[in-house]
């Protein structure tokens, strides 16, 4: 069975080619996005004089925290928005950057041709924990690995990014 859209593509997106930008600015070394996961809470109802069964509706709305991570570097811009929330050894009152401590992200998915694909915009995105350094091992054979996980007020996918026209490749003369 073949996708409806393009009829043509028989596989679904992999998970291994994307980028995250944040300021107007693609983010370095992101190694993994988190998932988007949105939940609901259900409402029961019943009247005293209906049958023995509720009524479901439908209640708050919430958005789980996204986790990225990356490769330790001097790029510091993890460490510059976790500090946004609370910097240590800051004056009495200037602990949080209430003016813009929050940020909306845009996370991006491409193709294996590397042309976007699926864009996600989140919202009013803040870090609620931040690892600067993972456990040190000297023993170890592994990169180094900060994390920042970020609380958000939703996403949305971005509608105006259309599927790409895949490339096809001719194939070799015989």
């Amino acid at each position: 069975m073949q996708f409806n859209v393009n009829a043509g593509r028989i596989d679904p997106y992999k998970n291994f080619k994307f980028r995250v930008k944040w300021d107007g600015r693609y983010v370095a070394g992101v190694r993994s996005v988190g998932s988007l996961n949105r939940s609901t809470e259900v409402i029961e109802y019943r009247q005293g004089g209906d049958p023995s069964m509720a009524i479901k509706s439908p209640g708050q709305t919430s958005f789980d925290a996204i986790t990225l991570e990356r490769g330790v570097t001097h790029d510091v811009e993890f460490e510059r928005w976790a500090n946004k929330v609370w910097n240590f050894g800051s004056g009495l009152g200037a602990e949080v950057s209430l003016k813009d401590f929050r940020k909306d992200i845009i996370i991006e998915m491409y193709n294996e041709a590397g042309q976007l694909a699926i864009a996600y915009k989140v919202y009013r995105c803040w870090v609620s924990q931040f690892t600067a350094l993972p456990d040190l091992d000297a023993s170890g054979n592994d990169f180094a690995i900060e994390s920042i996980q970020l609380e958000n007020e939703g996403w949305e996918r971005d509608y105006s990014v259309g599927e790409p026209t895949e490339p096809s490749f001719l194939e070799p003369a015989a």
